[in-house]
This record gives structure tokens, C-alpha cells and sequence, in this order.
């Protein structure tokens, strides 16, 4: 169809690159903080292994000043399958859920 333009089914608008505006301004924000020496850097989209052969793709992993590391999902809108795997994640990797952000 001519003229046809998929719309995201959340309406979501791609930004920079990012799956929408939130993931845009929040790498935005990430950028300060690197500027303002509390993020050494971060990752993008990053895949976990659950069960089952499912994996879950966090949004952003976060390497502060300090060492630390925190993992980052930015929602607009919690599906049941984001629910679920949030679920798995708590259970077979707890050492990623207990460092897990939830930016809406």
C-alpha cells in the first residue's frame, strides 16, 4: 500500500534511534551524568538469558563512578509479557533484578 506508515502499537515514536522518546531522553540523561562524572558509561539494549530459551532485553546497563552497575527499563506502558519476564527475571536471575530500574 502507498503511503501506508506502520504506527507502534503503544504509539511510541522512534527517536534518535531509540525505540521511543523515553529511551531517547533518558540516554539524554545518561549523557549529563557521564559529563558530570557520575556514569562511566552504558550499554544499550542488552540481552539476558531466561528459561525456557526466552531472553529479556534490558534497555540500558548502567556503569557508574563508583563501579557499580545498574540495569535500566524505560516504560511508557507494562504488557503482560513485560510482566512476565520481569517475573522470570526476579526468579532465575536475581542478581540482575535486584540492580533492575524501572523508568515510566
Amino acid at each position: 500500500m502507498r503511503g501506508f506508515k506502520p504506527v507502534n502499537k503503544y504509539r511510541a515514536k522512534r527517536t534518535k534511534g531509540y525505540a521511543s522518546k523515553r529511551e531517547s531522553a533518558y540516554a539524554d540523561h545518561l549523557g549529563l551524568l557521564k559529563l558530570a562524572g557520575q556514569v562511566v558509561d552504558w550499554l544499550e539494549q542488552v540481552p539476558v538469558r531466561l528459561p525456557g530459551g526466552s531472553k529479556y532485553v534490558v534497555d540500558f546497563m548502567v556503569i557508574h563512578a563508583d563501579g557499580s552497575v545498574r540495569f535500566v527499563e524505560v516504560k511508557g506502558c507494562e504488557t503482560a509479557a513485560f510482566k512476565l519476564k520481569l517475573g522470570l527475571l526476579e526468579v532465575s536471575r536475581p542478581e540482575i533484578f535486584s540492580r533492575l530500574d524501572i523508568v515510566k
